[in-house]
């Protein structure tokens, strides 16, 4: 039996380079139901990222105006960049019982917690620290200044674990065992009883 009741909003995230893509395709490709967020910025797509799926992209002077309306439920500025939540399509989505999952940065990250307190914040690390640098090296989209800066934020960032609620391992080489735990997560988080709609209590709690 499905719970009945509003969405459920699932934000991973954690430092770059920690494999936030790959972990949330796998899910989803699981897990249909699941919608995702995609968040607005302001920085150059990589190779093989499309406008409107990975991000939708926009240059300085949009972002700022569609911030000035109010448009963002959230933004930050990460390694010289604009990012932003968009409010009104995660708010329908939500209130539809659509389950949303989203990848800001860690800030990011707080700041929907902050506006969403019900929201389920994951924070996906790899193995070992020393793997952030050779993935994002892997990358092959910034310089070696670019994932030094990276590597130096990552560190800043992991003051926040505890922030979180939930600390999920990505292991260089076995992400599907990362997929099953943030899978095991969402269907633990989507039983919680305060979740749940009155309908269905109704339902099982009469002859």
């Amino acid at each position: 039996m499905t719970p009945l009741g509003p969405g459920l909003l699932v934000v991973v995230s954690g430092p770059s380079g920690a494999g936030k893509d790959t972990l949330i395709a796998a899910v989803r490709a699981e897990h249909p139901h699941l919608r995702y967020s995609v968040s607005t910025t302001t920085r150059e797509p990589r190779p093989g990222e499309r406008d409107g799926e990975h991000y939708r992209f926009v240059d300085r002077t949009a972002f700022e105006h569609a911030r000035a309306g109010g448009a963002f439920l959230e933004t930050r500025e990460y390694n010289g960049n604009w990012y932003g939540t968009p409010r009104d399509a995660l708010e329908l989505a939500l209130g539809a019982g659509d389950d949303i999952v989203m990848k800001p940065e860690v800030n990011g990250a707080l700041a929907v917690k902050r506006a969403y307190p019900d929201a389920v914040l994951i924070f996906l690390v790899p193995e070992r620290l020393s793997d952030l640098r050779e993935r994002l090296l892997a990358r092959r989209t910034e310089t070696n200044e670019e994932v030094a800066e990276r590597l130096e934020i990552a560190h800043r960032e992991m003051r926040f674990i505890r922030e979180f609620d939930y600390l999920v391992v990505n292991p260089q080489g076995r992400s599907a065992e990362a997929a099953r735990d943030l899978a095991a997560i969402l269907r633990a988080e989507r039983l919680r009883i305060h979740r749940i709609g009155d309908g269905v209590i109704e339902r099982v709690t009469h002859a």
